[in-house]
């Protein structure tokens, strides 16, 4: 089992771990501190926020820190400009700079021995009617999103959707919208990553949301995290919504998931011990997963999907949850 997760959650409590320090945690120093999780295999780097340095030789030195590099994801912040869009800006040269830098990301995850670029387009989207050419905007979205899968035929390219935020709506919203501008771009090497708590505020049902990805394109990321369903809340794995977690987990086993488990967490937010934190997750994941073997033993559970009946399913999913009281 692979687990990755978010480097920036290391900087929480800078002064706990670098207490001599003034400013920012560097990206070697959040590694090193994410090295100290006991099971975690993984991380994910931001481009181009987290390669200041030839990929190859940042990625020998997570190497040296016992860390492989699961995938980048694309950030959009280098121009002010692409506050207003990033494939969908009305300007042309805008949106060719956002373009290149996407290739050139995936270029620098290749470098680094990655074959997995995340792209969340979240400043693709609009905030006020009449903004924007709705159908523009797509054939600009789509165009984009085909242009950088061409790049590199060999690197997979995911799409992470979110239904808002920085954007008040965004073009990327949901997973029904987001597999038909998969459909559309036709690019055998474009999938989708979903985020637990994006998929809970886009008023999904998150294994839902897995089986409809695996039906119609395929599942490249997995981010778990939870939230209270109102916006992107980044709280600790089963913190709310714990059966979905667990059936979530069942639905992507049942399709052949593969990839990394991925921890989009906000330890930083309040400063919680991002070390610590990340520990709980995988234990968590772990004691969800044997809840996952003990569920598919059970042919009950099997029978009372197969009748709709509500009412035995969830009595077999407590009863794989919760121990008996003594």
């Amino acid at each position: 089992m692979r687990f990755a997760t978010r480097l920036n959650s290391f900087a929480s409590r800078a002064e706990a771990e670098w207490p001599d320090q003034k400013g920012k945690p560097s990206v070697l120093q959040m590694a090193a501190r994410a090295a100290k999780v006991e099971g975690l295999t993984d991380l994910d780097l931001n481009y181009p926020d987290h390669v200041g340095e030839d990929p190859r030789v940042l990625a020998g030195k997570l190497g040296d820190l016992g860390l492989r590099i699961n995938g980048f994801a694309m950030r959009y912040y280098t121009n002010p400009a692409f506050k207003l869009g990033a494939f969908t800006h009305p300007d042309a040269a805008v949106r060719r700079e956002a373009i290149d830098l996407t290739k050139r990301g995936i270029d620098a995850a290749r470098a680094a021995g990655s074959n997995l670029m995340t792209i969340w387009l979240g400043q693709d989207g609009f905030d006020y009617a009449f903004q924007g050419d709705y159908d523009r905007m797509w054939d600009h979205e789509v165009s984009g999103i085909r242009e950088v899968c061409a790049h590199d035929p060999d690197c997979w390219i995911s799409i992470e959707y979110k239904p808002n935020e920085p954007r008040a709506y965004s073009l990327m919203p949901d997973c029904a919208t987001t597999l038909l501008a998969i459909q559309e771009a036709g690019a055998p090497n474009l999938g989708v990553t979903l985020d637990f708590a994006h998929v809970l505020y886009a008023d999904e049902q998150p294994a839902f949301a897995a089986a409809l990805i695996a039906r119609h394109s395929r599942l490249l990321g997995v981010h778990l995290n939870d939230g209270y369903a109102k916006r992107d809340d980044g709280l600790m794995v089963g913190a709310v919504h714990s059966v979905q977690t667990i059936e979530l987990l069942r639905q992507i086993r049942r399709d052949g998931y593969d990839g990394a488990i991925y921890f989009d967490t906000f330890p930083d937010m309040t400063g919680l011990d991002p070390v610590r934190e990340c520990e709980v997750n995988i234990a968590t994941v772990r004691r969800m997963l044997a809840v996952v073997d003990r569920l598919e033993r059970d042919n009950r559970l099997g029978e009372a999907i197969d009748r709709q009946d509500a009412v035995a399913s969830n009595a077999i999913v407590q009863e794989a949850m919760l121990a008996p009281a003594n």
